[in-house]
């Protein structure tokens, strides 16, 4: 189950795509192709795993974007314990909506800077292989610290490939239950504030000030029940909110209840790739 806001805007908008579906089945006879229904473009999104995790954890939603018609290509980006990227397969000239699955060997590794290096070999590597311009970009859990913290090093370096969606899932962003959660932390419902902060979302407030303004963000978390997904509160994900300073180009948060909310399903749910699929290549 999915809850947010009630939006006028969204029900107006799948009420033209239905329409447009009925127009072309009309004069064609013809129902409109998987692939019709979104963009085609040449711009990769890659999929970032979290603590312990790897590339296989990125499977499932792979396996339901190219099953939807999005996509055809889809290539592994295998980072060494020393930072080496090795690219596993091949994406064709004029290849759609390419996806990339990295696999950090050393997933256990928390220091959040050099993963943030790691997200740079990565991308620069794509760059250099595929002359890339644009990207977007999908993490879990911890894979998010990764990626704010390239941010971070890297914001305002016009040279790289820039970042234009964003979707972070079950963010630890001011800590994990039982690890580096603040205790008792309690957010601003406006502002996503923290009661408190610790130590790696402290170093992450330059943010506020510096964070991409074309990139639209996606926060999706799940809830159980109490809050959490088991491993990381509802709060904690939701701190993002703050340290994008209302920067970013768009802002939403969805979260998930119901089957395959918990954290480490949350990337094997259905209603999940529903809202990769629509938020990155819905035309």
């Amino acid at each position: 189950m999915i809850k947010e806001g009630f939006n006028l805007s969204k029900i107006k908008n799948l009420f033209l795509c239905l329409l447009a579906g009925s127009i072309a089945l009309i004069l064609t006879g013809q129902p409109v192709k998987a692939s019709q229904q979104y963009v085609h473009s040449p711009t990769p999104t890659l999929f970032f795993h979290g603590y312990n995790s790897g590339a296989h954890a990125e499977q499932y939603m792979i396996n339901g974007i190219k099953k939807a018609g999005v996509s055809k290509t889809v290539i592994t980006a295998e980072v060494a314990a020393n930072g080496k990227v090795t690219l596993q397969g091949r994406i064709p000239d004029g290849a759609t909506n390419p996806l990339v699955m990295v696999n950090f060997v050393n997933s256990r590794n928390t220091d959040y800077p050099l993963q943030g290096q790691w997200v740079k070999n990565v991308i620069v590597k794509l760059q250099e292989q595929y002359h890339f311009k644009k990207i977007n970009i999908e993490a879990h859990s911890m894979g998010n610290m990764a990626v704010m913290y390239y941010l971070l090093a890297n914001a305002q370096n016009k040279k790289l490939p820039q970042v234009q969606k964003q979707v972070a899932m079950a963010g630890t962003f001011d800590g994990a239950i039982g690890w580096n959660e603040p205790e008792n932390l309690t957010i601003d419902k406006k502002t996503g504030k923290p009661s408190a902060e610790n130590d790696a979302f402290k170093k992450l407030l330059p943010l506020r000030q510096t964070y991409p303004r074309q990139i639209k963000v996606l926060n999706i978390y799940g809830d159980i029940g109490g809050g959490n997904d088991s491993q990381v509160s509802n709060r904690s994900c939701q701190t993002l909110r703050y340290l994008i300073n209302g920067r970013a180009k768009s802002y939403r948060e969805v979260k998930v209840t119901g089957k395959n909310a918990s954290h480490e399903l949350l990337h094997h749910n259905p209603a999940v790739n529903k809202l990769l699929i629509q938020f990155f290549w819905a035309k």
